[in-house]
This record gives C-alpha cells, structure tokens and sequence, in this order.
C-alpha cells in the first residue's frame, strides 16, 4: 500500500514517479485527486473528484482522444482502500505489548 500525507495513491503513469493519483473513500464513494510534482497547482486548484464525475467526462470525449479514464483506475482504487480497510481493522484487533 503506498501512502503519505496526502492519503493513499498509486501511479497512473507506472513509469512517471512524479505524478501521484490519491484515492480515497467518503459517503461510500470513492473518490479521486491528482498531484504532480512539477505542477503543484493541480493538487490546490482541483478537488477531490467522484468517480461518478469521470464517467460522466469520459463519455463526452469518447472518440475524441485519450479517455480520462485511463488516469483513474477503479480497481487499484478499490484496492487500496480494502487494504487500508484490513489494515486498521488488524491493528484494532491486535492487542498491545
């Protein structure tokens, strides 16, 4: 699972480290947000994006070039937020020293 400060993220771009797709879960959606280290104007001009809301932009450009989808990926999404899920569920259940 990656992680930092911002929350959870993966890659979009396997071979780019420098841009960061952050996921996350609210009101059972989950929910995405960009972040590039080159532009750092992308994390703080633009909000946290429901999936439901690039589904809708993907299907307006379909034919016309790149599909926004293929930045959000829903499954590496689900994913890590299972994982981060587990994860806190095993350390509430795992006593202390």
């Amino acid at each position: 699972m990656m992680q930092d400060a911002r929350g959870l993220f993966f890659y979009p771009t396997p071979t780019n480290k420098k841009e960061r797709m952050y996921v996350r879960e609210r009101a059972g959606k989950v929910e995405f947000r960009l972040w590039h280290m080159e532009q750092p104007q992308v994390w703080e001009k633009h909000d946290w994006l429901p999936y439901e809301a690039i589904e809708k932009a993907a299907a307006m450009y379909s034919g016309k070039g790149a599909s926004p989808l293929a930045l959000y990926d829903l499954d590496i999404a689900l994913a890590l937020i299972r994982e981060e899920r587990l994860k806190k569920a095993q350390s509430v259940n795992t006593p202390s020293a």
